[in-house]
């Protein structure tokens, strides 16, 4: 597997490939934006065209990733020109974890299976179609554009209108769209899928509300990883100690959804075909601190390590100061 890195000092942008404990520099790549649409134009993998462009000097990763260089790292993926054509969504319900939580979350006395649960179920069923055949639908979600995302070492808010905030730990595919409208798979990274829960147990329908919220991916985009059973440990930490921490597993057998059927249901639709387009989509996750009655707090640090992807995502929690404020529209007729 091929590790990769953006990073930026000032007003410059580069791309790294990681060769622990260093990373080499990529000649005339700003980004892994640039790096992909130059493989795909070559017919090229992307590692090879990484590979190529490497240079023989090597900076030491730790102070960039640790935030003590000049250099500071990016999300792995984004769009560099416009934010608004990254598109960040993702697909619930796809562990055995998550749909277990979402039932607890909506049942009630009178009522033997949420929605949510009848969801998950026709996952089981039909979310693992044969070669060749289209699969149940999975459950889909939006999460934002570009703007929305944060690298490693960044703040995730809780804003003044929201109820919550917590960590989804999960992978991410990371997508770019090719000039005749095909969709591929750059790769995948560490995210984490930052979600306002408490909004959400107030009734499923808050579901689409409660996503629209900064989330992180990184520090790594790695090519090709292995996604069939993929250990995943997520951790809080407060005041410098361990808070709460978990571990799972995620990937295709750990999910009720093949790969390629949520990337079908996904780009099926002719507006995630636009051409130039990058796409973020997470994969869900199986575990949450929320579940076990966490409330994370100011300044509390969230991080999601995934075994084969790279060096663990770590961001801090920002819980806004202000109450929340009016929004005035004025009419313009």
């Amino acid at each position: 597997m091929t590790r990769l890195i953006q990073i930026k000092r000032g007003n410059v942008r580069r791309v790294a490939l990681v060769e622990e404990p260093n990373i080499r520099l990529l000649d005339t790549c700003t980004s892994i934006y640039e790096l992909a649409q130059i493989a795909i134009g070559a017919g090229m993998k992307l590692s090879e065209v990484a590979r190529q462009r490497a240079r023989h000097d090597a900076l030491d990763y730790d102070p960039i990733y640790t935030g003590r260089s000049e250099w500071r790292l990016l999300p792995a993926i984004d769009h560099p020109d416009e934010p608004a054509r990254c598109l960040i969504s993702g697909t619930g319900l796809t562990h055995v974890g998550s749909a277990r939580d979402r039932q607890s979350m909506h049942a009630t006395a009178t009522e033997d299976l949420t929605d949510s649960m009848k969801m998950f179920r026709w996952g089981v069923e039909g979310g693992r179609p044969a070669a060749g055949c289209i699969g149940t639908p999975p459950e889909w979600f939006h999460k934002g554009t570009g703007s929305a995302l944060r690298a490693c070492g960044e703040r995730l808010d809780i804003p003044s209108y929201a109820e919550d905030g917590g960590e989804e730990a999960e992978i991410a595919g990371v997508y770019l769209v090719a000039p005749n409208g095909q969709p591929y798979r750059v790769g995948m990274a560490v995210g984490n899928e930052f979600s306002d829960h408490q909004f959400e147990k107030k009734n499923y329908l808050n579901l689409a509300g409660s996503k629209l919220r900064t989330c992180a991916l990184g520090p790594e985009l790695v090519t090709d990883p292995e996604f069939k059973s993929v250990p995943v440990t997520a951790t809080i930490e407060r005041g410098g100690n361990v808070h709460w921490t978990k571990a799972f597993r995620t990937g295709e057998s750990e999910m009720c959804h093949s790969l390629q059927n949520i990337e079908h249901h996904h780009f099926k639709f002719e507006a995630h075909r636009r051409p130039g387009d990058v796409h973020v989509h997470f994969f869900g996750t199986d575990c949450l601190s929320f579940s076990d009655h966490i409330r994370l707090q100011d300044g509390d640090v969230m991080q999601v390590a995934v075994e084969g992807f790279g060096r663990p995502l770590r961001n801090s929690v920002r819980v806004a100061r202000t109450e929340p404020a009016l929004i005035h529209v004025i009419p313009l007729g």
